[in-house]
């Protein structure tokens, strides 16, 4: 498997937990407004999502693709994919923000976190097909066969410490 393998594996299970993500939060009211679904979701995609997979992407591919002579539309298109990787964070954190509200007991949160969770619904595949369809295939050929073999073991020495990071960060909750 090449590197964009597990990649595009990660794609397909972020894409089917978003419509799912989706489905369920297009029928949530204030009155059925479940914070431990909302907060779910908001785990997947910080830990899965963002830092396990985005981690990989940016802090290991597109690491290594900055040491690369990449044309002017791979790095252009890079660029693009690091921020489209801001906003998700940006939304991820109002999802966060407006879910303690209602844990509060604020009403008038439940709207704004369906239209938040519908907007990550409808962005993600278009993000992933710019990354599957185009991105990946054109930029693999910067790197050699032992580039790549050793960029998958990166990933997965990678995914190996994310378990560790996960349950340290939830220690150090616990703790405060």
């Amino acid at each position: 498997m090449k590197p964009r393998g597990l990649l595009m594996i990660e794609h397909r299970l972020i894409e089917k937990v978003l419509a799912l993500a989706n489905g369920k939060a297009a029928a949530m009211t204030e009155e059925s407004h479940d914070p431990v679904f909302v907060d779910t979701v908001v785990d997947f995609i910080r830990t899965y999502a963002d830092r396990t997979h985005h981690g990989k992407e940016e802090d290991i591919l597109f690491a290594a693709l900055e040491r690369k002579s990449l044309g002017e539309v791979d790095a252009r298109v890079m660029n693009e994919l690091v921020e489209e990787h801001k906003q998700a964070r940006s939304k991820v954190a109002q999802i966060v923000a407006l879910n303690e509200r209602a844990k509060r007991g604020e009403r008038g949160t439940a709207g704004e976190i369906k239209a938040i969770i519908s907007w990550l619904a409808s962005f993600y595949p278009v993000h992933i097909i710019k990354e599957d369809k185009m991105f990946f295939p054109d930029t693999e050929r910067c790197f050699d066969g032992k580039e790549l073999e050793e960029m998958l073991e990166r990933f997965h020495a990678f995914d190996a410490q994310m378990i560790h990071e996960k349950y340290n960060k939830v220690f150090e909750s616990l703790k405060a």
